[in-house]
């Protein structure tokens, strides 16, 4: 079971660091993206905050359970609200891809604490 939760937690690293750092360069795709799901520019340093620190968290939480879990939640509330922001103006193609992490941040949950 721990071989699985390391490697969904390498994957979903990965990822978030790739999307943070997409997210840093503030190319005209991501920023048009945002505009259009009425996310303010001032939010961006946040939203990339926020990705760094799950990323961290999910990889220190292989060492210590509860912050993997906090991690994972957290990650589970960021891409929720992602999935909300795309329905809100009616974008289900991108709200697809921010279901399929808020899936793979529930199963961060479920693995990390099945692991105890």
């Amino acid at each position: 079971m721990f071989i699985s939760l390391a490697v969904t937690t390498a994957v979903m690293s990965a990822l978030l660091l790739v999307s943070a750092g997409a997210k840093s360069l503030r190319t005209r795709h991501i920023t048009e993206q945002m505009s259009t799901l009425g996310v303010p520019q001032r939010m961006m340093a946040f939203l990339i905050a926020a990705q760094v620190a799950g990323a961290a968290g999910a990889v220190a939480g292989l060492w210590w359970a509860p912050l993997g879990i906090a991690a994972a939640i957290g990650l589970t509330l960021y891409f929720a609200g992602a999935v909300a922001f795309h329905l809100r103006v009616g974008d289900r193609t991108g709200a697809l891809p921010a279901a399929v992490l808020t899936a793979a941040s529930v199963a961060l949950v479920v693995l990390r604490a099945a692991t105890l």
